[in-house]
């Protein structure tokens, strides 16, 4: 891989992490359009990781409070003054955060008649010579997003209160993440990462969106919530960086961390941008568009036998 191909692929995975169109899923469409053949899953995981730089630095207060009140948690419990009902807000966040990793390990039990684990699944996916699945996966996360702005929509509708001068304006949703909450855009999160094309961000804060949360709370909780995630992929995969970082070289990973890092602050600032202007349903027609090309050149590839792009047989 040279360095132009790494920086590319380091601007796909920052603009893509975090606007809802699938990081996994684009990589995977770039890397077949160009013939681009990776050992194992460390350069896309250390993209991964310049897009966690990102996002702990726009959220850095957040994450030092988060940080805080761990500490303070585990005081209080050596204390006796724990109180499930009397946490603040912080803590409270923190332990929806703890509630909706769990669903995580779910990537670890092995799949009965195979020696894979479910994990395993998303490699295999995004390494074969098809892009038919990733076409499914766009396609189903512009479903989620549609049914997301629909749900906001309706919360936004379903009652109206009243500002300081007596004008009634329309509600913005829960703010505060319930157990239920947590579970479900948990499991959300797992499926995203089993499935390349199937948006992180956009699934799991459409998901907040259904549940009657806030627009910035599921968007901010999304957020929040990749940093143990993406975090925890980086350490597992560590032990790819003998073999899988020697053939990619130390430079293009370095540039394409870098790139990734930058244009993902950018790709954050961006979609506060839109959620707050509720121009959300461009995501979720590119998400249209863009699924249905890529399942329909699949098709034909497998028809064809013939990568479409480079010319070479799949």
């Amino acid at each position: 891989m040279t360095i132009l191909e790494a920086v590319i692929q380091g601007v796909i995975q920052g603009a893509t992490e975090f606007l809802p169109v699938s990081s996994s899923g684009h990589l995977s469409i770039s890397q077949h359009m160009f013939g681009i053949e990776l050992p194992g899953i460390l350069f896309d995981v250390m993209l991964h990781l310049g897009t966690l730089i990102a996002v702990v630095f726009v959220y850095r207060q957040l994450v030092w409070r988060l940080i805080k009140e761990f500490g303070l948690l585990c005081a209080d419990l050596a204390r006796g003054r724990f109180h499930w009902k009397e946490m603040s807000d912080d803590r409270r966040l923190m332990f929806m955060l703890i509630i909706g990793l769990l669903p995580l390990f779910l990537l670890f039990f092995p799949i009965p008649g195979t020696d894979m684990k479910v994990k395993d699944l998303s490699e295999q996916l995004a390494s074969d010579s098809s892009i038919v699945a990733e076409g499914l996966a766009l396609l189903a996360t512009s479903l989620l997003l549609f049914l997301g702005i629909h749900a906001n929509q309706v919360t936004c509708s379903a009652r109206r209160a009243q500002d300081g001068h007596g004008k009634r304006v329309p509600p913005k949703g829960r703010r505060r993440f319930e157990t239920l909450d947590a579970v479900i855009v948990g499991i959300t999160q797992c499926l995203a990462a089993i499935f390349p094309g199937l948006s992180r961000s956009g699934s799991t804060m459409s998901v907040g969106l259904m549940r009657g949360i806030n627009q910035q709370a599921a968007l901010d909780y999304s957020f929040v919530l990749g940093i143990p995630s993406i975090a925890a992929a980086a350490l597992v995969s560590l032990k790819d960086v003998g073999t899988a970082g020697e053939s990619i070289g130390i430079a293009p990973l370095a540039a394409g961390v870098i790139t990734a890092a930058v244009v993902g602050f950018l790709a954050i600032k961006l979609l506060k941008w839109i959620v707050t202007t509720n121009k959300l349903h461009i995501f979720a027609i590119y998400a249209l568009l863009a699924g249905a090309a890529v399942t329909v050149i699949g098709i034909v590839e497998h028809t064809t036998g013939t990568n479409l792009f480079t010319g070479m047989p799949l």
